[in-house]
């Protein structure tokens, strides 16, 4: 075994020699030296070619191609491989394949076609594992463990009878008794009282919504048992392949929702995580930081691995639109400001033939002399250079609370609002805060709360008591709070919390919604600053407005009809509904300040609301008078030393008024960062 690649930020990706002729292996080792490949990922979708027939192993290609690699002084994250069972397991076991809510069967053909409970698969994944621990422990390639490969991606969740039996186990040991699930549940509704656990199912297809506890503990059932999954694996590694470190590769995107990676980090050695940028979202480039910041805060602020990302187009969207020039280098110097010390691509060679052939790579189908490859060796050379960062975490006054079981409860059957999805406020946050040139993590609630100066706590639907109470301690203790709509509204168990909402935290934030009125799309309401009397100099504060009654902006998604019981109230409803209820407010407690926001406000009244905060608890940015467009990041070493990331996210050059020397050119700027197009500068302080 060996270390990971150390004195600069490792690169590289996934390596598929099985998918060509033996004569390309020693090419391809010259142009990752070319590209100053430091990494590859084996095995990811081998086992079919490791283990042919049940307990027939051929493991002479991998042999060859980790001695290839040791020569090389190439690192080896070398996967497990149990990713996609082989053709002859699924024959020869077809109950080991999932089922959809409707009982139809997922047939072999793709990748993933196994029951995440089905024990066949779980002995038949657990003797490869072994047999490869035993194996290559000892090899002096290998420096990681890589478990599976995108849990969750495309078989949960699976309705089949062996989740259900699964299932009927995972109640009752969370709940005991059939009592306590039946409270659980509320099945006094709809007269879904269980009287024995046999009775269970999963939420398959029924004539209409679903109990909602149940849609909800079902993703945690799904969550867990893959969780299991990869423990069993990583136990077997821990026994046979001691002092390797292990990680799996999570998916933080805006998309994927299916696993609570908050309980599966700190069963990692190291996060390692794979994005891919959307086409169709709009504003790709603050979803990318977005969810750079989920992964940070997944990793407790330390250092993570970028498993994957690509290089230009992807090849599962409607339409595959490729990356400008530039873009390569621009999207993952971005993961890297946000805490990235791993530079990883799906994959190195583009495939020729399968489903992917379209997936771009290192190598793109053109070749080694196309310019796409060349921009991939200016990475390369700019993945050495920033060696000196590795190790180094990003700094940030700010928190922005997401948990992904808020996340499944909020997005339950029949609730006020199916357009109010969960992400959409942390997301709009967060990008406001990356436009002003503040730099927040995004954490779970029940991550230390004592670090940050403010807090933002946006849609968190669900919320157990001790973290509603923990926000509340950090608001105490001088932290400015600002929580958004439809936050605080259930408890762990998604029942409502009675008396008038937001529930947890309305004696916190001082006012009271008797009422929603979620709005339509395409639909506003005007904001206006509120009346006169004590909210005067709050209102004045927070919306930039000199006079009461002025307009402040628009609302869409949602309004409320909202008093302040204990709060000043700043802005109001300007019509509507719930016109003249209170839609921003703010309440002093002990040193420091609880905001409640009650609609989704335009991007101008966003940023008001967000520059009063940061204010009040004395936040500012990275980079003063940052111009429009770029972002601005600081990572901080334990020595003290600190580095800022520019990331130009126009597509015109700009200039940036800060001095350093940039990491990247060797150059010194005296005052004047110049950025090109789409360009990044790191700047060392001084």
């Amino acid at each position: 075994m060996r270390a990971w690649p150390t004195g600069r930020l490792a690169y590289g990706g996934d390596y598929n020699p099985e998918q060509w002729p033996r004569a390309i292996w020693r090419a391809d080792v010259d142009l990752m030296h070319r590209a100053s490949v430091s990494f590859v990922t084996l095995g990811v979708f081998s086992w079919s070619w490791l283990e042919p027939h049940k307990g027939e192993y051929e493991f002479g290609w991998l042999d060859d191609v980790m001695d290839l690699m040791a020569e090389a002084d190439i690192a080896v994250d070398l996967a497990t491989a149990t990713a996609s069972p082989p053709p002859w397991l699924t024959t020869a076991y077809p109950d080991i394949l999932p089922r959809t809510a409707d009982g139809v069967i997922m047939w072999p053909g793709s990748r993933q076609s196994w029951c995440p409970s089905s024990p066949i698969f779980a002995d038949a994944s657990r003797a490869l594992v072994t047999q490869l621990a035993q194996r290559y422990h000892s090899h002096p390639a290998l420096a990681m463990w890589h478990i599976s490969n995108e849990y969750a991606c495309h078989n949960l969740p699976c309705y089949c009878d062996t989740c259900a039996a699964a299932f009927r186990t995972w109640l009752q040991n969370r709940y005991g008794t059939t009592d306590a699930l039946n409270h659980a549940w509320g099945t006094a509704f709809w007269s879904q009282r269980y009287t024995d656990f046999e009775q269970v199912l999963p939420p398959r297809r029924t004539p209409t919504f679903h109990n909602p506890t149940q849609v909800l503990d079902y993703h945690r059932f799904g969550s867990d048992t893959l969780l299991g999954l990869y423990r069993g694996e990583r136990t077997i590694l821990a026994d046979l392949s001691p002092g390797v470190p292990v990680t799996t590769n999570f998916m933080t995107m805006t998309g994927f929702r299916l696993l609570d990676y908050n309980q599966w980090a700190p069963e990692q050695d190291v996060v390692s995580t794979d994005h891919y940028r959307v086409a169709a979202l709009p504003n790709a480039t603050a979803e990318l930081s977005f969810q750079g910041a989920v992964t940070r805060g997944l990793a407790g602020g330390a250092p993570w691995l970028l498993m994957e990302h690509s290089t230009s187009a992807v090849n599962w969207q409607p339409v595959n639109p490729a990356k400008p020039l530039g873009g390569t280098i621009h999207d993952s110097l971005t993961h890297v400001a946000n805490g990235a010390d791993t530079i990883g691509y799906f994959q190195w060679r583009a495939s020729r033939a399968g489903a992917e052939k379209w997936h771009s790579a290192l190598v793109p189908h053109a070749g080694a002399d196309s310019a796409r490859f060349a921009e991939v060796c200016r990475l390369g050379a700019a993945a050495a250079a920033l060696g000196e960062v590795a190790g180094s975490r990003v700094e940030a006054a700010v928190a922005i609370l997401y948990d992904f079981q808020a996340l499944w409860a909020a997005s339950g059957p029949a609730m006020p609002s199916a357009a109010a999805d969960y992400p959409e406020m942390a997301q709009a946050v967060h990008k406001s805060l990356r436009d002003m040139g503040i730099t927040a993590d995004v954490v779970h609630p029940s991550a230390d709360l004592s670090r940050y100066r403010v807090i933002v706590v946006p849609t968190l639907y669900l919320v157990t008591d001790e973290h509603a109470a923990a926000i509340a301690a950090a608001a105490e203790a001088g932290a400015q709070v600002l929580v958004t709509y439809f936050s605080g509204i259930s408890d762990e168990h998604d029942h409502i919390r009675l008396g008038g909402y937001p529930g947890a935290f309305r004696e916190l934030l001082g006012v009271r919604v008797e009422e929603f009125n979620p709005l339509l799309d395409g639909d506003e309401v005007g904001l206006l600053a509120a009346g006169p009397g004590r909210s005067n100099e709050a209102g004045a504060a927070a919306t930039g407005a000199d006079t009461a009654g002025a307009d402040v902006g628009t609302g869409r998604r949602w309004s409320e009809w909202c008093a302040v019981t204990d709060a000043a109230p700043l802005w109001t409803y300007a019509g509507g509904p719930c016109a003249g209820s209170v839609a921003l407010a703010r309440r002093h407690t002990g040193s420091g300040a609880a905001w409640y926001l009650g609609t989704l406000p335009d991007e101008a009244a966003l940023a008001n609301v967000l520059a009063s905060i940061t204010e009040a608890a004395g936040v500012g940015p990275v980079v003063a008078e940052l111009p429009v467009g770029v972002e601005a990041i600081r990572r901080r070493a334990a020595d003290g030393r600190s580095w800022v990331f520019l990331l130009n996210h126009t597509d015109d050059p700009i200039t940036v008024p800060l001095s350093g020397f940039d990491v990247l050119t060797g150059a010194v700027t005296d005052g004047h960062a110049a950025l090109t197009a789409g360009g990044v500068a790191v700047l060392r302080e001084e």
